[in-house]
């Protein structure tokens, strides 16, 4: 998952990406996984792989289980005064080695079209900076060049931008921006913190799109705000429309803002 960052004081910096080297606009690196390489699925074992909203979708469908059980049988949310939001972390096997529940050690993932986000991203990882009010952040690119990993020895070579649209983040983009235009709010800014009530509203119509699915249509939701018949429809028959329509909602209910239209006599925000 993206990580905020100040980018004049390096304290500032996520832990996990204060020793890692900052990469250039267009500067290149190598890289290459397969199952040839004496280290094939060392790196998927013992490591914390933060979920998107999208990964919690396609890893449930993949699986046919709801996002509601697929978060309580695959999830952790960890709990630290440092966090604005809850994150969601996948659960790693129990064991020695901790491997990660989809992978096989000799086939290598058994989920790899819907892997997650952030082994997508590997070896880079990404920062944003702080919020700012008017300013769309700009994300910050880094490289792991872990000892164990001999696929920095290979000879493909890559920019942040190639390997992003190789390894199809660039295609989940319209998917990810409304969520994390919400993870880096300008409301944050000075450290600002929600309360329990709205954390519950951005868990649930971030993660758990089953749930977030019922409370707009069983609920006294579509009475209160103007949708229109054919956002409605298509959000009733699509994850990724309903997907895509949660963060305008959240706009509305966490920060205030006329993300959505009350209808007369309802002011929607307790819906």
């Amino acid at each position: 998952m993206t990580k905020k960052l100040n980018e004049d004081k390096s304290p500032e910096l996520p832990y996990g990406l204060r020793d890692k080297r900052k990469l250039k606009k267009d500067e290149r690196f190598r890289f290459d996984c397969n199952d040839k390489l004496d280290c094939f699925t060392r790196c998927c074992a013992d490591v914390n792989i933060l979920l998107t909203p999208v990964d919690v979708l396609r890893l449930s469908r993949r699986l046919k289980i709801s996002t509601t059980e697929f978060l309580a049988q695959h999830t952790m949310t960890p709990v630290t005064k440092d966090l604005n939001l809850p994150v969601v972390m996948l659960k790693m096997n129990d064991g020695p080695h901790k491997p990660c529940p989809f992978v096989d050690e000799a086939k290598g993932c058994t989920v790899y079209e819907d892997r997650p986000w952030s082994c997508r991203m590997y070896p880079l990882g990404m920062a944003l900076p702080p919020a700012r009010a008017g300013v769309d952040p700009e994300p910050i690119y880094f490289l792991f060049e872990d000892d164990f990993c001999h696929g920095r020895r290979e000879s493909k070579e890559w920019t942040a931008e190639r390997w992003l649209e190789n390894q199809g983040i660039a295609a989940r983009e319209s998917l990810e921006k409304g969520f994390y235009e919400v993870i880096s709010h300008p409301w944050f800014i000075g450290g600002r913190q929600l309360d329990p009530k709205r954390l519950e509203m951005f868990y649930m119509a971030s993660f758990d799109l089953d749930t977030f699915r019922r409370f707009v249509f069983s609920s006294t939701f579509l009475g209160r705000f103007e949708l229109g018949d054919d956002l409605i429809e298509k959000m009733r028959n699509s994850d990724e429309e309903l997907l895509r329509f949660s963060p305008r909602w959240l706009r509305f209910a966490l920060f205030g803002e006329p993300t959505l239209k009350a209808k007369n006599n309802q002011s929607g925000r307790n819906s």
